[in-house]
């Protein structure tokens, strides 16, 4: 048994008792009847559904049951769920189709067709990173399409539905819905890829190859490398169904030796990782615009890494990213297999968030699947993908590794008012950030309690891929640690000046160079002095009411916390969605579960929030941190969208945690919040670029409110809309702006509006 404690309880406590009837006696019993060692079948069935029955819904690859047992046929008839509209794109396409991506006002997208052609970037623009050829050796995605067979659908690889059917003698529509079934049907596929049974794990090793289905033989053996890190280490959770299951850890177990496999090294990914160049396209689409990124000439700055999900297979990406009319985004991550195919060099610019900014200082990230099934089919291979992948831009970008860095496409903001009720909702309340987290080597806790505590009790879904790594090169693991602790560190020493500090440093600034510095607006006749006199009363007055210095992190356990959606069928929109774990937390207008919740006037304008899976109005997420207002009873108070917003936070199961870390409060009655942090119009004097208005959003904060502050930017803008990018100019302004936890989504203040607590 795995000796995980928790302030004196098990990990059996945090799991519940492992019984030898269940999901783990299905297990045990299904590799006694076909030879096959239990714990190469447990770490199979954990990387492809993290051991969970999905209630016998097909995954994006057309895979059913703890073994995804793939039935392409059956999963492409109509299953009456998921294909939100409102996400954007038609059926079957990307999650991208609608909305202006680019978010660039002053070169807003043309109206285009949501349907991209099947095109080939290939022979036309198939510019690899820097570093490296186009990667001829990769062939693209490995699900094959509805007028073919696909690899796994073969009699020589694959997890094929159809082919356990035979080999058991099982109906296919028992393999498809009997969690016992399709564990058999996954033990004897295991034993036919298995040419000398053996009770060694470690001489399983081909035949988990064989089992992942990959075209390529990289992939192939990255999938069942990563099957047998999982067995190293171990794993345990409950299931979907509420099975608990546990892998005993067998840490000296090795596969035998294989002959190094040759890659082109052209993709910006780990060394470890299944990466292909996959290129979007950069070519004139008319009428003096272009598609479907921007390139830089220079070195860009990195800040942030958006979590997206694609609204659709991967089977398509290919013929999306290579459209100039499209859109882009940075990387894919596959759900089967956790493949990874990159699109655009990480220092070029990609139109996928919806907002410029953010698009200029950020890396996109897609992943196969659908907002409102993501809590099925986002597996742990992609999981464990992506965390590797991140990990790796993380360390190369200086990014922290927290969730003022790492957003979802929910957490982008809107550029104005008008763009808030569009932006996207992915990759929704069903993502696992705790889990994901973990797997970075960068848990989400701030309470204070002991590593090894923390990892039992938000960790024992997995061990984080970052043990391995760090086997691997330990140097590079510290290094990338230290780097990210200095960059916290130079943002807090720089969030402690003074809003004091501030005002000098401005006119300082103006001093030396007037036409650069923009000055706070003022009414008619208001001198600085007296501008200056309002902000202390505003001052006085927040302490007078009380500065609010605690803060908390949303840490609710995945698992247990299920909240009631609805819009989880297309055809039924008020239909409740079957109970899964999630990671958001309701957020209510009083502490008590009948009050409404809270309303988001941007998100909906003029209407009430609903409990729709895709309307994070009145939700907050796992890892984010807000500033408390209060408490009563088993219910905390925090402050949100410029009110109290109220959520169950009982101590005998939290969904929150203390937290340190710095606060912004108001200096003015009323401070205003921006999308973007864009600078003021004299620092575009002799740019040559049209000055770009600071909308502001409709939200202000007010004395005696805090907000946690995320980390702080120098404004600028980035004029890009020319082919040429040595064309493309930067406009950086002296104003600072404070990036705070607003609402689920991320926005931003002018220092010298707010005053940085602690």
């Amino acid at each position: 048994m795995l000796q995980w404690v928790v302030a004196g309880l098990t990990a059996g406590a945090l799991v519940g008792p492992v019984q030898d009837h269940g999901r783990q006696g299905d297990f045990a019993e299904a590799a006694r009847e076909y030879g096959v060692p239990v714990s190469v079948l447990l770490g199979v069935s954990y990387l492809q559904s993290r051991w969970d029955s999905h209630a016998g819904r097909p995954s994006t690859d057309g895979g059913y049951g703890p073994m995804h047992l793939v039935d392409l046929e059956t999963a492409a008839r109509p299953q009456g769920r998921g294909g939100h509209a409102g996400h954007g794109g038609q059926s079957g396409h990307h999650g991208h189709g609608s909305g202006d991506a680019r978010g660039d006002g002053a070169r807003p997208a043309p109206e285009r067709s949501a349907t991209a052609p099947d095109r080939d970037a290939g022979g036309r623009d198939g510019r690899a990173p820097a570093g490296g050829s186009a990667d001829v050796s990769a062939r693209g995605p490995a699900g094959g399409s509805a007028g073919g067979p696909a690899p796994w659908e073969s009699e020589v690889t694959g997890p094929s539905l159809r082919r356990a059917a035979r080999l058991t003698g099982l109906p296919a529509e028992h393999l498809r819905t009997d969690p016992a079934a399709n564990i058999r049907g996954g033990a004897a596929l295991l034993a036919a890829y298995q040419p000398h049974p053996t009770d060694d794990p470690a001489g399983w090793y081909q035949a988990v190859v064989r089992y992942s289905g990959a075209r390529d033989p990289f992939t192939a053996r990255s999938f069942a490398d990563e099957v047998f890190t999982v067995i190293r280490e171990g794993a345990a959770r409950r299931t979907d169904d509420g099975f608990a299951v546990r892998l005993a850890a067998a840490p000296g177990l090795r596969p035998p030796a294989a002959p190094p496999l040759r890659r082109a090294q052209t993709a910006e990914c780990p060394a470890t990782l299944a990466c292909e160049w996959m290129p979007a396209a950069y070519r004139r689409t008319g009428g003096g615009d272009y598609g479907n990124h921007d390139r830089i000439a220079g070195e860009r700055r990195v800040d942030y890494i958006v979590i997206h999900d694609t609204e659709g297979s991967y089977d398509g990406i290919k013929s999306m990213v290579a459209d100039p009319d499209y859109v882009s985004w940075h990387y894919t991550v596959r759900s089967r297999d956790g493949h990874v195919a990159q699109h655009v060099r990480t220092n070029d610019v990609a139109w996928h968030a919806g907002n410029w900014d953010v698009n200029t200082r950020s890396i996109g990230v897609e992943h196969e699947g659908y907002l409102a099934k993501g809590g099925a089919w986002y597996t742990e291979a992609m999981y464990r993908a992506s965390a590797r992948l991140v990990r790796h831009l993380a360390d190369l970008h200086d990014i922290p590794l927290d969730r003022a860095h790492i957003l979802g496409h929910d957490n982008v903001p809107g550029t104005t008012p008008e763009t808030l009720p569009g932006m996207h909702d992915d990759p929704g309340p069903y993502w696992d950030w705790a889990h994901y987290f973990d797997l970075m080597g960068s848990p989400l806790h701030a309470d204070g309690r002991s590593q090894e505590d923390l990892d039992a009790a938000r960790r024992y879904a997995a061990p984080p891929a970052s043990r391995t790594q760090a086997r691997h090169n330990p140097a590079e693991h510290t290094a990338a640690k230290r780097t990210a602790a200095e960059h916290t560190k130079d943002e807090r020493t720089a969030a402690k000046r003074t809003t004091a500090e501030h005002t000098q440093a401005e006119r300082t600034a103006a001093g030396r160079n007037p036409a650069s510095h923009a000055p706070a607006p003022r009414g008619a006749g208001e001198t600085r002095a007296g501008e200056a006199g309002r902000r202390t009363a505003a001052a006085k007055k927040s302490r007078a009411d009380g500065d609010t210095t605690a803060s908390v992190v949303i840490l609710p356990d995945y698992g247990t916390n299920q909240p009631a959606f609805t819009g989880c069928v297309k055809a039924r929109p008020t239909r409740a969605c079957e109970p899964h774990g999630a990671s958001t937390v309701w957020l209510r207008t009083e502490p008590r579960e009948d009050a409404p919740l809270v309303d988001d006037v941007g998100k909906r304008v003029g209407k009430p929030s609903t409990s729709s899976v895709y309307d994070h109005s009145a939700r907050v997420s796992t890892g984010q941190r807000f500033a408390v207002a209060g408490t009563r009873g088993d219910w905390t108070a925090i402050w949100y969208l410029g009110r109290k917003a109220w959520f169950h936070n009982p101590p005998q199961n939290p969904t929150a945690v203390p937290a340190g870390g710095p606060l912004v409060m108001p200096l003015k009655d009323e401070v205003e919040v921006y999308g973007r942090a864009f600078p003021g119009r004299p620092a575009y004097r002799g740019t040559g670029v049209d000055f770009q208005e600071r909308v502001p959003l409709p939200y202000v904060i007010r004395p005696g409110q805090a907000y946690a502050l995320g980390h702080t930017v120098r404004s600028s803008y980035l004029s890009a809309g020319s082919y040429d990018p040595g064309r493309h100019v930067t406009v950086t302004g002296r104003q600072r702006y404070h990036q705070i936890q607003l609402g689920h989504r991320v926005m931003y203040v002018k220092a010298r509006d707010v005053r940085v607590v602690r």
